[in-house]
């Protein structure tokens, strides 16, 4: 059985943001690295890389990858 990360980024959505999941509970939609932040610091997570693939499953780019809304 594959063990995944905890926390999962997914794809930038077309209205801007990224929706995470943390332990499979919808976090909330991320607009850039300072809410994804947040939402791990809610979660008890602090001083996290967000590129540490143990914790972090990036969907659709990685953690530098934070498009603007189209309007």
């Amino acid at each position: 059985m594959a063990v995944h990360p905890p926390v999962v980024v997914h794809p930038p959505s077309p209205s801007g943001g990224r929706r995470v999941t943390i332990r499979g509970e919808i976090a909330g939609l991320a607009r850039g690295p300072a809410d994804l932040l947040e939402f791990l610091r809610r979660a008890g997570a602090e001083d996290v890389r967000l590129d540490d693939p143990e914790l972090i499953e990036w969907r659709g780019g990685g953690p530098e990858h934070w498009p603007p809304p189209t309007t």
